[in-house]
């Protein structure tokens, strides 16, 4: 018999449908509950690609005697985190701060004023490695929560005090030059020169600070661990070698074995540093991953799914992995043996079982014929693998990382002069705008074309209106300019801090045990990081004064984590980094043609340049008002920090005019 999550909308949730525990949503009423039967809350968060998510609900959640435990002592809550960040940010806070670490699922368990006073992740079904057995760990919970109250609301007010102070600014001041030297100074420290990436296992792909890198093009140390590290990840068993796509995270050191779930948000980032790095491997992974996204994440309603699972047939990677012996049966005894050298598939194998994840350390032979058997061999491989069962998909549509895939997309069509991305990314804009959005406020998530009941949160605006500005540059069409300056308004009034940073969540959003406030980047930019983009290209188009100041205040709320933390910060760092002498501000007009193309190919190469392409003047987008072309002929009009140069007709006089 079906519980109550029966009737969520999120993947995650219905995953746990017909759990025997008698799941709520998070909610009043799960409190009132609470209140009523005089019992604490147990909150469990997760998501539904996360791999030990599915281990505890199989192992604690569908076993009979432990929910019936569960439901006797506690009201349980169980939260999506991508559907509820807000109130995954808060609890994880405090289960960082009870427990040194933090990671889903996340275990909870609360008062009836939502004030934790016992955190944990994942709990075996037995005694387990040091661990007490999940039943133990309820009993034990229960025991203090009747016996034990004062105890109990001692540890509560502690946290609940440590939440409130923990929202503080980081600030010190503006972001200077020398704070970025000394920034990129400590980032070289945690460089890893073997094999790529920064620190030690696991490894996570660092997007934000290979972006910062990447905006360094005359610092030789940056040029170094960008080039190390993107090889590293796109030649290890991170990527997907045969379908495209950047797995979560890498388990060990080198990028060989990943964990195997694909997230939106790691490809959509992913999908445009490659396409800017101008090399040959760059657009490689950047067609590859593109594609990837089209095929695989796109919904029927033009949106992008949220995730891929890691599981398949109940093991991990089951999809991804090869024996020599497998390839054999596909290829045939030459390809097959060709084939497990060039992937380095073992006999022994580099993951479970004696499998292996595939791996492209060298491209094969030099000459043409090397490359044409690896296309052939992957096709074909590929072929057979589609025969398998595929991971599931979480099909919901979560607003910023949609925003994070249109500002991909836009930048691989554009630099790889697909407009199949392009569209893609119209598409996913056209469906935020028909679904998502609400006037000028944002909704986190939705399904199938229909929109769920949670708010956007900071992210939400700041990436979708990073988006749709890309998608201004992309298209020309000032639709996207107003819907970009609504949602930075909206975020302007509604999420800033009395200091000029932001809270992740509005003013008037539901009262959690503390108002979430966290501008450092994890795999996808802080709320913060994103909306100050957004600024800085609102202000770079429209001239608008207001959004630079916003910009600059913000940044000044997070200097103390770009000191203290930079790998953490990399995406605030870049817009610092950008707005120290600018941005660039480039309008191409002219007539359509190879000369216009080739400005629009030459700006669109700058780091960190805002780029506008168009007819001639346009009274609708500020950057262009005024611009016309030069003795008939396409020109580029240059300019930043408030200073243009004259126009220029020529890509090696607009490299020329900007020191390039």
């Amino acid at each position: 018999m079906a519980n109550r999550l029966a009737r969520a909308t999120s993947p995650y949730l219905l995953q746990h449908a017909e759990n025997p525990v008698d799941w709520w949503e998070w909610g009043e009423d799960a409190f009132e509950e609470a209140r009523r039967r005089s019992i604490p809350v147990l909150l469990s968060v997760g998501y539904s690609s996360c791999h030990w998510c599915h281990v505890m609900a199989h192992e604690s959640f569908e076993d009979a005697a432990t929910a019936a435990y569960l439901n006797e002592h506690f009201v349980a809550v169980k939260v999506d985190r991508e559907e509820r960040p807000d109130v995954d940010a808060v609890y994880m806070a405090a289960t960082t701060a009870m427990t040194g670490q933090g990671g889903w699922p996340m275990t909870v368990v609360l008062d009836h004023d939502g004030t934790p006073f016992f955190a944990g992740t994942y709990f075996p079904d037995q005694p387990r490695h040091g661990q007490p057995a999940f039943s133990q760990v309820l009993q034990a919970l229960s025991d203090a929560w009747t016996n034990r109250g004062e105890e109990v609301r001692r540890v509560a007010d502690s946290v609940r005090s440590h939440l409130s102070s923990a929202a503080a600014s980081l600030g010190g001041g503006q972001p200077s030059a020398e704070l970025v030297a000394r920034a990129v100074d400590k980032v070289a420290g945690d460089f890893d020169p073997m094999a790529g990436g920064f620190g030690g296992a696991p490894k996570f792909p660092p997007s934000m600070v290979l972006e910062l890198l990447r905006r360094m093009p005359d610092d030789e140390r940056a040029r170094h661990m960008l080039a190390r590290t993107v090889a590293a990840m796109a030649r290890g068993g991170m990527y997907d070698q045969l379908g495209g796509g950047f797995a979560r995270y890498s388990v060990d050191r080198g990028w060989v074995v990943p964990h195997f779930e694909k997230m939106l948000y790691d490809n959509a980032q992913l999908l445009g540093l490659y396409a800017r790095l101008g090399t040959s491997l760059g657009d490689r992974v950047a067609r590859e991953t593109a594609d990837f996204l089209i095929r695989e994440l796109r919904t029927g309603e033009g949106g992008f799914a949220s995730a891929l699972d890691a599981d398949t047939e109940g093991e991990e990677g089951r999809f991804y992995v090869w024996t020599p012996a497998q390839l054999v049966e596909v290829l045939g005894e030459d390809d097959g043996a060709w084939a497990a050298q060039v992937f380095e598939v073992t006999a022994g194998g580099t993951f479970e079982h004696g499998t292996s994840t595939l791996q492209l350390r060298h491209d094969p032979d030099a000459e043409v014929a090397g490359a044409e058997r690896l296309a052939d061999v992957r096709r074909r491989l590929f072929a057979a693998r589609s025969e398998r069962v595929a991971p599931a998909r979480d099909d919901k549509v979560v607003a910023a990382w949609n925003g994070l895939a249109i500002s991909g997309l836009v930048a691989a069509g554009l630099l790889l002069d697909e407009q199949e991305y392009v569209d893609a990314a119209a598409a996913a804009g056209d469906l935020l705008v028909r679904v998502h959005l609400d006037g000028d406020r944002l909704l986190r998530v939705s399904r199938d074309g229909v929109a769920g009941r949670h708010a956007g949160v900071l992210e939400d605006y700041g990436c979708v209106a990073t988006g749709f500005l890309d998608l201004l540059q992309a298209t020309g069409d000032p639709a996207w300019l107003r819907r970009a300056t609504g949602l930075l308004d909206t975020a302007l009034e509604l999420f800033r801090a009395e200091d000029g940073g932001f809270y992740d969540t509005a003013v008037d959003a539901e009262a959690l045990v503390a108002r979430p406030r966290d501008p450092s980047d994890n795999a996808s930019p802080s709320g913060l990081s994103s909306t100050v983009h957004a600024l800085v290209v609102a202000h770079a188009v429209t001239g608008e004064g207001r959004y630079r100041d916003a910009a600059e205040t913000a940044l000044g709320t997070v200097t103390g984590l770009m000191e203290q933390a930079p790998r953490f910060a990399g995406w605030s760092l870049a817009a610092a980094l950008t707005m120290l002498d600018g941005p660039l501000e480039v309008a191409v007009v002219g007539p359509v043609g190879a000369e216009r193309d080739a400005l629009a190919a030459a700006a669109r190469r700058l780091p960190g340049a805002v780029v506008l392409v168009a007819d001639g003047p346009s009274g609708d987008i500020p950057l262009l008002e005024g611009r016309v072309p030069v003795d008939g002929r396409p020109a580029a009009y240059v300019c930043r920090g408030f200073v243009c140069e004259r126009p220029v007709t020529t890509p090696e006089d607009l490299l020329a005019s900007v020191g390039g």
